[in-house]
Formats: C-alpha cells, sequence, structure tokens
C-alpha cells in the first residue's frame, strides 16, 4: 500500500510540474531550441497551411491546435518574449505580457495569396494598402534552402528602387582631395556583388563545372560536390572520361517554383588538368605502349561541332 501511495504521488506531482510548465513552444513548430528567427517563421509558415481549420475540417481538435501554433509563433518569434520563455515557462510570459490577442496567420499570409477557401475573408482593423513591387537580388542558395527578407518601405516614395544584396562588406579609407595641398580622409563602406562561384542556374536545371586529374579521367573517380543546402552529391565513374564530357544527376537541381517537391537535374561538366611537367624519353615510351593509340589529327570546326 505505501509504494502504491507514493508512486500515485509521483504521478500527481509530474502532472502538477506538466501543467506548470505549460506548452511546448519549440516542440509545437518542430524547432531546436537555438533555432533562429527564419527557422521558426519557415516552420509556422508550413505548419499553419497544414493544419488551418478549413483544411482539416474532420479533425475536431483543428482550431485548438492552430490556437496553439499561433500562440507558438508569437511567442518565440518575438525576442523578448522568447526571452521569458526560455527562463520560467508560457506562465512568465503570459503573466508579463500577455498573449493570444495577434492573428499571425492573417498577419503573415494575407497579403500573399494563401486563402483556404470556404469562408469568408476577415474584416482588419487596417485597411489594405496598394500592392508593392519590388525587384531584389537574391542568392542561389537561398533560393534553394529558403530564406525571410526583412525590407522596410519609407513613405512617401519619390521614384521606384530596386532591392539589393551585397557580400563582404568592409569598411575603407578612401582620400578626397578639396584643393591644392588638402586632403580628406573619410571612412566608408565597399561590398561586392553577391555570385555564386559554383552553380549557375538555367531554369529548374542547375550547372556546374569540375576539375579532375588526368589519372582520374584515365581509371575512374569518386568525389562529393558540397550542393547549396551543404548536403553532399556523390559523383563517381570507373571508365574514363574526356574533358568537356557531362554527367546529369536528377533531382539535384533547384526546386520548381509550383511544386517544391519536384527538382529539376544537375549537370557536371568535367575539365581535365593535364600534368605540367615534361616527361623524359622513357616516360614518354611507357604511355605510348601504355595507351597503344593511333595519331587521330582530326582538324574540323570547333564553333560547329563535328
Amino acid at each position: 500500500m505505501a509504494n502504491w501511495f507514493w508512486n500515485v504521488s509521483l504521478l500527481l506531482i509530474s502532472l502538477i510540474i506538466l501543467i506548470d510548465a505549460g506548452r511546448d513552444f519549440y516542440k509545437i513548430l518542430g524547432v531546436p531550441k537555438n533555432a533562429n528567427l527564419n527557422q521558426v517563421k519557415k516552420a509556422y509558415r508550413k505548419l499553419a497551411k497544414e493544419l488551418h481549420p478549413d483544411k482539416n475540417k474532420d479533425d475536431p481538435n483543428a482550431d485548438e491546435k492552430f490556437k496553439d501554433l499561433g500562440a507558438a509563433y508569437e511567442v518565440l518569434s518575438d525576442e523578448e518574449k522568447r526571452q521569458k520563455y526560455d527562463r520560467c515557462g508560457e506562465e512568465c510570459v503570459s503573466k508579463e505580457d500577455g498573449f493570444g490577442g495577434m492573428d499571425p496567420f492573417a498577419s503573415f499570409f494575407g497579403d500573399f495569396g494563401f486563402g483556404f477557401g470556404g469562408g469568408q475573408p476577415r474584416e482588419r482593423d487596417v485597411p489594405r494598402g496598394g500592392d508593392i513591387v519590388m525587384d531584389i537580388l537574391v542568392t542561389l542558395e537561398e533560393l534553394y534552402v529558403g530564406n525571410f527578407v526583412e525590407m522596410v518601405r519609407n513613405k512617401p516614395v519619390a521614384r521606384s528602387a530596386h532591392g539589393t544584396r551585397r557580400c563582404n562588406c568592409r569598411q575603407e579609407m578612401v582620400t578626397k582631395q578639396l584643393g591644392p595641398g588638402r586632403f580628406q580622409m573619410t571612412q566608408q563602406q565597399v561590398c561586392d556583388e553577391c555570385p555564386n562561384v559554383k552553380f549557375e542556374r538555367r531554369g529548374d536545371d542547375l550547372y556546374t563545372n569540375v576539375t579532375i586529374s588526368l589519372q582520374e579521367a584515365l581509371i575512374g573517380f569518386e568525389l562529393d560536390i558540397t550542393h547549396l543546402d551543404n548536403h553532399k552529391v556523390h559523383v563517381s565513374r570507373e571508365k574514363p572520361i574526356w574533358p568537356g564530357a557531362r554527367i546529369r544527376k536528377k533531382g539535384e537541381g533547384m526546386p520548381n517554383y509550383d511544386n517544391n517537391n519536384l527538382f529539376g537535374t544537375l549537370y557536371i561538366t568535367f575539365d581535365v588538368e593535364f600534368p605540367k611537367d615534361e616527361l623524359n624519353a622513357e616516360q614518354k615510351e611507357a604511355v605510348k605502349e601504355l595507351l597503344n593509340q593511333e595519331n587521330v589529327d582530326k582538324v574540323y570546326n570547333g564553333l560547329r561541332g563535328y
């Protein structure tokens, strides 16, 4: 009897601790505790479309799940609220700040056409403004993995401006001549463009070049190419390969714009690096004996092919 009473007491204490701790917002969003803001936004965006009540009318708990999701996003997307939540849980946030009044789904998707049909659009306290179309340069990595870019709009706008992305920004000293014998040194920010030096995109397909040694070209090779999201694409060949040869890896291109479950093809073109050291007479004879090839010496129009 004493053991039974002790087990029941432990169970009740555990339940009290769980209730007092509140909901696990990280588990609801499916993100780790060290997730950054972009990861939180991406997780919410994905789950909000999956768990929206209009898409789960047969689930009696759909409204409750969606409210939990909204509360999790509201807290974890706010730096101050998130710090309080990490320190002492949901109760700490609700006591000091209160939450649950905002509609993150409407603010997150409202102007981007993620409607779910069936219901009437919700009324908003703030009227919807005009559409803004802005060009912004992004990297291939961002297109492949996804990213959130925050933009600030200052009104009134005198003229349209293109968005820009810059890399390798640094401070440099610039000298300006003000007059004879007079110079002024100022510090200014200098940035480079953000090209991707490994891949080129053409539609849903990606293109890249790989340089291998002459030895690898003749006897075969194995190598891994680091993709845009850092996963490895394994490439191997046991037969000889020639300069300009191309290998296709289906499903390793860019995600399709309309269906992110479909991926294009990665085309890998091979370059062969020949030895720069001169062969001696003995080595030349060894190569001739090994390859046993006739001279080709074929002249053709390289611009038009064979």
